[in-house]
């Protein structure tokens, strides 16, 4: 029996398997990223806990403090904080990880919009967490305690705190990245800056339903992130139309100096015709 030559690669599993490849080692080098953070962080877990909980410490009434109701909790705690905070401090590189396998299928003049898009997200992030801890933690946390009934001592526990306040963390995050989102549906033609404008009013309904589903159950926490929302919305907006009449400003820029050309392309033709026809002239007149 003839032995069958075993079945060559079509030339677009080899991209395919490259592509997985490449997947591959950037998810190993955003992994190995942030354990290398963690590391480094996980030695200073209790201190960011105490940098984490310090609104609400303030916020507590005189003598009283936090519990762990599990027995596991004083460790894991910390050490669920210090690997979420690697994640927070690594996502710039992450995002660059993605970027640099996502770029390579994008067009020039996508890559060129993307940039800014890219670091302004980055940025809004931690904008949106920065201003939940030292904007929104004090007022809500000092709401939420002020409300115990006579009598009733508040002891947070530590695991159900670092959850609420992970909780906002993301959910702030997320809420400043409105701009953002707004700037890429109109980019894409799904939608006109107009027509947002004409939805403004179910858009502020929506970012208070969004408040109330991301929030703790408790009025001032859910205006504190509806208002954000739909300010930043407006600046989404505002930015938009920037972006577009830039846009037209360019195309007509091109479409002038396309126009420009196509003159200059007619006068020489005229000119070669009008040479022509002196030549041809001369030439009668010689005959």
């Amino acid at each position: 029996m003839k032995k069958t030559d075993p079945p060559k690669k079509t030339e677009t599993e080899i991209p395919f398997l490259s592509h997985l490849v490449e997947l591959r080692d950037r998810l190993l080098r955003s992994v190995l990223f942030v354990l290398v953070i963690f590391s480094g962080l996980f030695f200073f877990a209790n201190d960011i806990y105490q940098f984490i909980a310090a609104p609400i410490m303030e916020a507590l009434p005189e003598g009283s403090t936090m519990v762990a109701t599990k027995t596991t909790a004083p460790f894991l705690t910390p050490f669920k904080l210090a690997l979420v905070t690697s994640i927070f401090i690594g996502m710039p590189f992450l995002l660059y990880q993605a970027w640099g396998f996502i770029a390579p299928g994008l067009y020039k003049h996508e890559k060129r919009l993307a940039y800014p898009l890219l670091f302004s997200s980055i940025m809004l992030f931690y904008a949106g967490m920065a201003f939940a801890y030292y904007v929104v933690f004090p007022i809500i946390f000092a709401f939420l305690t002020s409300m115990a009934p006579a009598g009733v001592t508040v002891l947070p526990d530590i695991t159900d705190y670092l959850d609420l306040v992970l909780k906002l963390f993301f959910a702030f995050g997320i809420a400043f990245e409105v701009p953002i989102a707004t700037i890429i549906l109109v980019i894409i033609g799904w939608t006109t800056p107009d027509k947002l404008t004409e939805k403004r009013a179910y858009i502020i309904v929506g970012a208070f339903v969004i408040g109330m589903l991301l929030t703790p159950p408790d009025i001032v926490s859910q205006v504190m992130l509806a208002i954000p929302m739909w300010l930043l919305f407006e600046v989404g907006i505002l930015f938009s139309r920037m972006i577009l009449k830039m846009r037209k400003q360019r195309e007509q820029e091109l479409e002038e100096k396309e126009l420009s050309e196509a003159e200059m392309d007619n006068e020489f033709e005229k000119a070669i015709a009008e040479e022509d026809d002196l030549n041809t002239t001369g030439n009668d007149n010689k005959n």
